[in-house]
């Protein structure tokens, strides 16, 4: 059995960056300054967790609350399901990923697990909103996690746990930052580039990247033959 774990934002759905700036915007209405910047490059890890203690850390001086986690998550994905209401169009499925993972889902050879740097709550209304039926996969976000490898290694645990025959892991994502963490996990890796640009996760290390999903066998032919990223010398 092989698990293949997706990424979320740019890896099955995008929205470009539409959800980035409602994560500003919420900042923005709840603690009245601007937020800083949503180049996510930035900050110390690329997760909502580290990205919203940063800033509070920063702007206030001090280490965030839980009740205003709870607080700022109710209004983020308040304003995330207003916009698809009113932009329904702009917020889309990487081609092909939704036929995928529901392949995926009736092969007993494959298990499906998703691990994303945001959220949990958001991402269930992202997957939702395209149609991925969500209740086989193995899904955790960043709650209460600040580092990507930690995320990652909760949803392989937790797949393994269930599922000893699988022999390979397989994670597929679209950001540099995916390439890190796959490296320092020495996982396997698959890159995306929904527009082309493949150099991209070239320069960082991937050995393999791909457009979209429209090439199922293709997709998995890649798996049975990807490796962890490459070390570069920059």
């Amino acid at each position: 059995m092989i698990l293949i774990i997706f990424d979320l934002d740019g890896t099955l759905v995008y929205s470009n960056r539409i959800d980035s700036r409602c994560f500003a915007e919420t900042y923005a209405n709840i603690y009245g300054q601007e937020f800083p910047s949503i180049d996510w490059h930035v900050y110390p890890h690329v997760t909502d967790t580290s990205i919203f203690s940063t800033v509070i850390r920063e702007q206030f001086g001090r280490e965030v609350d839980p009740a205003e986690v709870e607080t700022f998550q109710e209004a983020f994905v308040r304003l995330l399901r207003q916009r698809r209401q009113e932009q329904p169009e702009e917020f889309c499925m990487v081609p092909g990923a939704r036929d995928l993972v529901h392949y995926l889902h009736e092969r007993h050879d494959y298990a499906v697990g998703i691990a994303t740097g945001g959220w949990q709550r958001p991402a269930i209304l992202k997957l939702d909103h395209v149609g991925i039926n969500r209740q086989p996969i193995y899904l955790r976000g960043a709650d209460g996690l600040h580092r990507r490898e930690e995320i990652l290694e909760t949803v392989r645990t937790q797949a393994m746990a269930a599922h000893p025959a699988i022999r390979k892991v397989v994670y597929v994502g679209d950001a540099k930052w995916d390439v890190t963490t796959t490296r320092n996990l020495s996982m396997d890796f698959i890159g995306i580039r929904r527009e082309g640009d493949h150099d991209h996760l070239f320069r960082e290390g991937a050995t393999q990247v791909v457009s979209d999903y429209l090439d199922g066998p293709g997709f998995l032919r890649a798996v049975e033959q990807a490796s962890p990223p490459v070390m570069v010398v920059q």
